[in-house]
Parts: C-alpha cells; sequence; structure tokens
C-alpha cells in the first residue's frame, strides 16, 4: 500500500496539462482516493493462472478436432514463420508496386497455383474467407447478366447446402430456391432439371456435397445447368477431398471460392483469420474485384491494376485479401509439391473411410452402404427413444478430450454427426475415437440417464445457448 501511495504521489505531481489545453488546474478531483482492489499475487501464480486458463481450450494442437466442413487439420509451423517474417509483416499495401514485389510476387503465384488447381482462369485474392468469397462469385454471375442484359432473379441451392450459400445468393437480391436430395445422398437431378428455367443465374453446389459424397453426375449437373443459360457456382470447403485429383473446371464449374484456411491448413476458428479467394472461367474474369495483380514479362515485374477493367463489381474489401494467410498457403503449396497435394487428399478420403467403417456397427451412416469422401455423417436417431441425442454425445465427447464434430448438420439428416478426421492425423489417434465412440455407445445402451449431466470436467456444463446468442453478457 505504501508503494502505490507513494507511485500515487508521483503522479499527482507530474501529472501536467499544457496550459493552452487545461481545462481546470485542479486535478485532486480525478486521483484515486482509495487503492485499486487488484489481486495481490505472485508472478507464479498469475502465470498457473493463465496457463491453466488456456489449456482448457480445444485447438489443432492441442485435441482431435474431427469438426465436419470445417477441414480442422495441423497448421504447419513453418508457415506460421514465414507470415511472422519482418519482410513480410512490415509491408503495408500502400507502398508503391516498386516497394512490394516480393508480395506481390508471391500472391500472384499463389492465385496462379490456385488457379492450376481449380481449373480456372483468373482469380482475386481479395475476398476475406468463404461466405465472403461466395457473395462475391454471385455478385460477378449477377454483373454478368446484367451486362448481357439477361433477366435472372432466382438461385438454385440444394437442401443440404451450406447455410452461406443461400445467404450469399439473398444479400445479392436473389430468390432462393431448394433442389431436393435423392435417397442416395446426391443432388435429385430430376428435381434440378424441373427447376431450371430463364429466371435461375445460378445453381450453387459443392462437390464433395455436405454428405461427403461425389455427386457422380456432376457432368449431366453442369450440361442441364448450362443449357438452361444459367452459372454453376463451386462452394470449395470441401476441396480437401480432391485437390489435385479433379478439378472444379473440369466437372463444368463456373466459378468457385476457396477456403485458404481450410484447405491450404492456414490456422482458423475463433472467427479468423481467413481468406477466400475467387476463382473464375474467362467468360467472368472481366467481372473480377479490383485491385488485380498481374505480371509482365518484359519488365519482369509486379503490378497492380486498380479499376482500369470498366466491368468489375469493383473492391469487395481493403487491398488485396488476407496477406497472412495467403502467405501461409503459398508456404503449404510450394512445401508439398502437386504430388503431396494430391496424397493429402488420398488420405483425407482414406481416413474418413476408415472411421466410417469402424463406427458403422455402432452408428448410423447415411446413407449406409456407400464410400465416402473426406467426411461422413452418422445419425444419433435410432438413441432417441432412450432420451440421448446428437446434442448429448456431442458433450460426452468433451470428457475424453475431443472436440465434438459438426451436429444437426447437414439439415436433411435427423440427428446428424458430421465427421471429418483429416489427412494429418495418424491411425493412433483415429483408433481412440474409435475407441471412444464405442464406450459412448455403450454408456447409452447402459446408463442414458447420465447424458444429460455431460461434460463432467468443463468449468461450466451446459449454458442456455439461445439465450447466449440473444442476450450476450460481454461484460461478465
Amino acid at each position: 500500500m505504501n508503494a502505490f501511495k507513494k507511485r500515487e504521489k508521483v503522479v499527482k505531481t507530474n501529472f501536467y496539462i499544457p496550459k493552452q489545453h487545461a481545462v481546470s488546474r485542479d486535478l485532486d478531483q480525478f486521483i484515486r482516493q482509495e487503492p485499486a482492489e487488484l489481486p495481490e499475487i505472485s508472478e507464479l501464480n498469475v502465470v498457473r493462472h493463465f496457463t491453466n486458463l488456456s489449456r482448457k481450450n480445444f485447438s489443432v494442437d492441442t485435441n482431435f478436432y474431427p469438426l465436419g466442413s470445417c477441414t480442422m487439420k495441423y497448421n504447419p509451423k513453418i508457415a506460421d514463420n514465414a507470415a511472422m517474417m519482418k519482410e513480410f509483416a512490415n509491408v503495408h499495401p500502400c507502398l508503391s508496386n516498386k516497394e512490394m514485389q516480393g508480395s506481390l510476387e508471391i500472391m500472384y503465384k499463389t492465385g496462379k497455383m490456385l488457379s492450376e488447381l481449380t481449373g480456372m482462369d483468373g482469380f482475386s485474392l481479395q475476398p476475406a474467407a468463404g461466405a465472403h468469397g461466395e457473395f462475391t462469385g454471385i455478385a460477378m454471375i449477377k454483373k454478368h447478366f446484367k451486362e448481357t442484359g439477361q433477366e435472372k432473379n432466382t438461385v438454385l441451392v440444394p437442401d443440404s447446402a451450406h447455410g452461406t450459400n443461400p445467404s450469399s445468393a439473398m444479400l445479392n437480391g436473389y430468390k432462393v430456391k431448394s433442389v431436393a436430395t435423392g435417397k442416395d445422398g446426391l443432388v435429385d437431378i430430376e428435381d434440378l432439371k424441373a427447376k431450371l428455367d430463364s429466371t435461375v443465374a445460378a445453381f450453387m453446389l459443392t462437390n464433395p456435397n455436405t454428405l461427403g459424397l461425389f455427386e457422380t453426375q456432376i457432368l449431366e449437373i453442369a450440361s442441364s445447368v448450362h443449357k438452361a443459360g444459367a452459372m454453376l457456382y463451386y462452394d470449395g470447403a470441401n476441396l480437401n477431398a480432391i485437390a489435385g485429383i479433379i478439378r472444379p473446371g473440369d466437372m463444368g464449374f463456373d466459378v468457385v471460392h476457396l477456403n485458404l484456411h481450410k484447405t491450404f491448413a492456414t490456422p482458423h476458428g475463433g472467427g479468423g483469420p481467413g481468406a477466400g479467394p475467387v476463382l473464375c472461367k474467362n467468360i467472368l474474369k472481366p467481372y473480377l474485384p479490383v485491385p488485380l495483380i498481374e505480371y509482365e514479362k518484359k519488365s519482369d515485374t509486379y503490378n497492380t491494376q486498380w479499376g482500369e477493367n470498366s466491368k468489375t463489381i469493383g473492391m469487395t474489401r481493403s487491398f488485396f485479401g488476407q496477406f497472412p494467410v495467403i502467405l501461409r498457403a503459398y508456404v503449404y503449396l510450394i512445401a508439398l509439391g502437386s504430388e503431396g497435394i494430391r496424397n493429402a487428399s488420398y488420405r483425407a478420403v482414406l481416413n474418413a473411410n476408415y472411421l466410417m467403417k469402424k463406427l458403422e456397427e455402432f452408428y448410423e451412416p447415411v446413407p449406409g452402404g456407400v464410400r465416402c469422401m473426406h467426411e461422413f455423417v452418422i445419425s444419433a436417431k435410432k438413441f432417441c427413444d432412450k432420451n440421448v441425442r446428437a446434442f448429448d454425445i456431442a458433450k460426452a465427447l468433451i470428457d475424453y478430450g475431443i472436440h465434438p464434430p459438426t451436429i444437426y448438420f447437414p439439415l436433411v439428416v435427423s440427428e446428424a454427426m458430421m465427421i471429418e478426421p483429416t489427412e494429418t492425423e495418424s491411425m493412433e489417434t483415429l483408433d481412440n475415437f474409435v475407441d471412444v465412440m464405442k464406450k459412448i455407445y455403450n454408456k447409452i445402451q447402459d446408463s442414458p440417464e447420465e447424458f444429460q449431466e455431460y461434460p463432467l470436467t468443463t468449468g461450466v456444463s451446459r449454458v442456455d445457448e439461445v439465450k447466449a446468442v440473444k442476450e450476450p453478457n460481454l461484460r461478465a
């Protein structure tokens, strides 16, 4: 306390406001009269407190994170190291092209590699994340039809689509119509054809789809969409199953967004950071957002184009995009190379099928009896008669040190649990997950009433999640 009072006296003595800015020379009213109520604890206790708090968090570095459709793979630290280099971290986007040739070169080469991987002709790295990339791609399609004088007011999406698909379409002013999923888990192509007419601007689709299945009729889908005068949009959330193996452009897609923070192993979660580049065929290339990065072979320099193209949709965010994320993706791409990217996709598919086969005796894969791609969906519906739901199983997993998978998505599956192991997990980790899921299954048979209490090992067990969303207490 004496030290505090001494410091208080120093503050009082040295606190100075120039005369021309002073409202009052009497500052005593602003000086604390009582010591602040600060805890008197040692540095060691402070370190232990915050270290233990951090250990309560789930992350890919600490726990298995089979979050379906999110591709929570391990983030190579070499990419983080590159992003922290002062030569990149200190570059400001307002510098001249001459002063940031290295950064422009990395962005340009990243865009060209992504174009090659997707079979597209043009790219923009500007969108901040996947949903932003969707919005940008649909905005390009809208501008194209406006420029060509075609009246289009509808976008089609599968009933199993990511929720950002209809949102992106509606934010661009389109009406949304849902296309049914067949019993085989694929797009009901007859329902699609029935809804394709002259008012449709685009059909948004991810392949593999959100059930983790490859759309085997994709060429017929693309042909039908194009014959109707519409465009085919590729949601890149599930590219991790096919990268380096098959290209969206070869399937017939006209525009694609990618999630660099999923497929190309840059950290994500907690609201960011993200990057959602948009890539397109030549027909949509004039509408790409600016600035664009171009390479001039004659002078061996990289330059930016800021709106010289009159058909551009303009900027969709500031400057070039999320450069540190793009840089991490660049490092990942050049480290793996084309063969490494392909092998990562093969292993992601292998890991998912391994898990699905191991679990099918205890849980119900949807649809059953088929191979999946990089992820699969199981249903907890058969446990509802014991008053155990997907939500309860997810909570139980936390006590075993495993992050719950995505639950209640896709919406076409009752009590859905979507599991995506990614390629970076070992067989030991996968086998441990299987063992845990078996233990949970046995507990459901023996003592289902216990599942209303899980998790038991966390500081807070079950919160009112609806109230937390509607009435967030940000000061607690």
